[in-house]
């Protein structure tokens, strides 16, 4: 059974992705209107994705994200108004796997969807995890390890040093690297990918492992 949580103030824009889930033919879709009340489902149903709107009241769409993300790697598909850069790079920064600005089609949505819980959930148990020095990134168990201690990612970061670990010492392209995280999308920014690598170095303690590759993109060192 698949779960899915849509965090929308609007009853009508709420309603039309509930609608939309249900005919993809996810089991368990629930709505709430706040960011309270996200959280408060968040905890007590433990969904496969979240939608979250950013605009909710009570509790605002970027504190639902930053607080779900403190506690787990739910796959999170933010969904906007506000367009400026700025602000979808800080929802990513938070730790949103992926976003759409309003107004979207809700079939691009199921999409988005789709990928995410691909990613999240559709390993092949055969791939032996990839090894570079200290880094351990098992792709079976969709897990992390820098120097023995576990690394939290989403699913985000996870495909983007996946991509990079396959290969240690290749330089792969933002472009690249924003196809193995993303899929073919020419609305996601390339600089997603910068805020992807960024929050990796920050949570694996090594800045240099993560080389980057001025004008073209990054390489995982060769150890």
């Amino acid at each position: 059974m698949t779960s899915i949580l849509i965090a929308e103030d609007d009853p009508l824009q709420a309603e039309l992705i509930r609608r939309y889930a249900v005919s993809e033919g996810y089991d368990d879709v629930r709505v709430v209107g706040d960011g309270r009340e996200a959280l408060e489902q968040f905890r007590r149903a433990q969904p496969d994705l979240l939608v979250l709107d950013l605009m909710l009241p009570r509790v605002d769409g970027l504190d639902v994200c930053r607080i779900v993300r403190s506690e787990s790697d739910l796959p999170i598909i933010m969904v906007t108004a506000r367009s400026s850069e700025d602000d979808l790079l800080l929802g990513l920064d938070l730790g949103a796997d992926d976003y759409l600005v309003k107004p979207y089609s809700p079939r691009e949505l199921m999409g988005r969807i789709r990928a995410l819980l691909r990613r999240a959930r559709l390993i092949d148990d055969t791939e032996r995890p990839l090894v570079a020095g200290d880094l351990v990134v098992d792709i079976a168990a969709h897990e992390v390890r820098f120097a023995g201690t576990r690394v939290d990612c989403t699913p985000g970061e996870f495909a983007c040093l996946e991509l990079l670990a396959s290969a240690p010492g290749r330089t792969f392209s933002r472009d690249q690297l924003l196809r193995r995280v993303h899929g073919v999308d020419r609305f996601v920014s390339r600089r997603t990918i910068d805020v992807h690598v960024a929050n990796l170095r920050k949570k694996i303690g090594a800045a240099g492992l993560i080389r980057t590759v001025y004008g073209v993109g990054y390489a995982l060192e060769s150890l």
